[in-house]
Formats: structure tokens, sequence, C-alpha cells
């Protein structure tokens, strides 16, 4: 078993030093992560630029590469034989923050995992639910024994191709985390708002701002389930189709606008 470990954070990040240990005992393990933070980068492939990588060993000494890329980019290098050896499972985290409902459109760390499932790889993203700029390494000793558990379940198990496993885990000591659950995509509240400024020169400029966002902690979601203390699993997949609305659509008039409009 050949796994890679990405981030969004950064080759420097506590969060893959403790997510590359976590793998270690469960086969062979690659580290290709971005060579700064991407974090809230969304799906991003890199297609007007080379890309630059470089040897970077992890503070425990494990070899690494970084790249001048996003961490799409770092699964995509990996999986197009940058390693010279097939991937069979890559793993991104331990993001020191959740990723709940809508936040997996933003998180860099889960559309990691989603370049693999294009691939047809199975894939995983984990994320802590800390609290803010709270990144000291001993808190990711609970979430590390985590990854190791649902990693293993998914090299025993396999995954379907085409899905994901969003992983958030409540910043707890492992022994009061309460257990394991799988969830459905909650609703996160954002509350973004626009800061307009003027340079010294006099041009306007902005920053979109706010305070954290929240989430509804329904029964049964990620945001719920993390918040009761339970490590929440929520199988993501990429067919985003909203079927249910096919009804619906089927009854528009697609075909003869001009007569309608004329009519």
């Amino acid at each position: 078993m050949h796994i890679l470990v990405t981030n969004d954070d950064g080759i420097h990040a506590p969060g893959l030093l403790a997510l590359a240990q976590a793998v270690k005992p469960l086969g062979k393990v690659s580290v290709l992560a971005p060579d700064r933070n991407w974090s809230a980068s969304g799906h991003v492939k890199t297609l007007d630029r080379p890309l630059r990588v470089k040897e970077m060993p992890l503070d425990d000494g494990t070899p690494a590469f970084a790249t001048d890329g996003a961490p799409s980019d770092c699964v995509a290098l990996a999986i197009c034989n940058f390693l010279g050896e097939k991937v069979d499972l890559v793993v991104s985290g331990i993001n020191p923050y959740a990723n709940l409902g809508h936040d997996v459109t933003y998180s860099g760390t889960v559309t990691a995992a989603m370049e693999a499932a294009i691939w047809g790889l199975p894939a995983i993203a984990f994320s802590l639910d800390s609290p803010k700029n709270h990144l000291v390494l001993a808190d990711f000793e609970a979430a590390l024994q985590v990854a190791r558990r649902v990693t293993r379940a998914v090299i025993q198990n396999g995954l379907p191709e085409g899905n994901l496993l969003n992983v958030n885990i409540p910043f707890l000591p492992l022994e009061q985390i309460k257990g394991y659950r799988l969830t459905r995509m909650g609703l996160r509240v954002y509350h973004d708002k626009l800061d307009s400024r003027v340079d010294p020169r006099g041009r306007p400029y902005y920053w979109i701002s706010g305070d954290s966002p929240t989430g509804i902690p329904e029964r049964g979601s990620d945001i719920g389930t993390v918040a009761d203390g339970f490590v929440s699993i929520t199988p993501l997949k990429l067919d985003l189709t909203a079927y249910a609305l096919f009804p619906e659509l089927n009854q528009w008039e697609w075909e003869n606008e001009e007569n309608a409009s004329a009519s």
C-alpha cells in the first residue's frame, strides 16, 4: 500500500507531520505538500506555469517534497508518476480547523482528496475542530490516532470509485471522544463582510472579512456530530447532479422559447 500524504497548510504544518506519522504503520508513505499555506483555495489546478518541486524533510526526518503548486497539484503530480510508482491511497490534512458543511467547496484539504477521487483513487480528508489560532503540535495526538483508525478501515474495506471521506475530529483528548458517526453535510453559516479601504496612492482595495463561520448543529449532520463529541465521517461523491430536480425541470418549456415569447 503506497500512501500519499498531502495538505493545504504547507509542508511545515504540524498536522501534516501528525498525519504522516499516523499512516506510517499502514504502508509506504510519500509526502508531497505545498510549500506555503493554501487554506480556502478550493479546487485549483495550475496550467499556466511550470511547477517547481524540492526535497524538504519533515521535522522528524521523514523524506518529503514541497511544491509551489496547490494541494490538488500535489495529488496530480504524484499520480502522474512524479514519485516513480503508483499511488494507492491519498490522505490529506490534518487541517487544524474543521471543514464542515459547505466548507468542502472552499477547503484545499478536501479538494486535494477530490483530486484523488477524480483519478479513481480512494481518498480521505482529515480536519481537527480546534479553537482558532491554536496550533500546538500536541493538539494533534488524538487526531493522529483517529486518522490511523479511519485510514486502516479504508485500506481494509476500500471505497467505491469517485467517492471520498471527509473526516472531522472533535478537539478533545482521545478518551473523551465518544465514538465515530456517519454523517451528512450540515448547513454552514458564513458571516462575511466587505471592508473597503484606500491605499496610500488613493486606490481602493478590499478585504473580505467578518466573524468565523458557524453552523446549525442538527442531529445527523457533520456539524451536530462534532459538537456532540463524536468523530464525523461524511462520505462525499463527485457526482453533484441534483437528481431530485429532474421532475420539476422536465416540466419547463425548453424547445419553443421563441414561440412562447411571440405569443
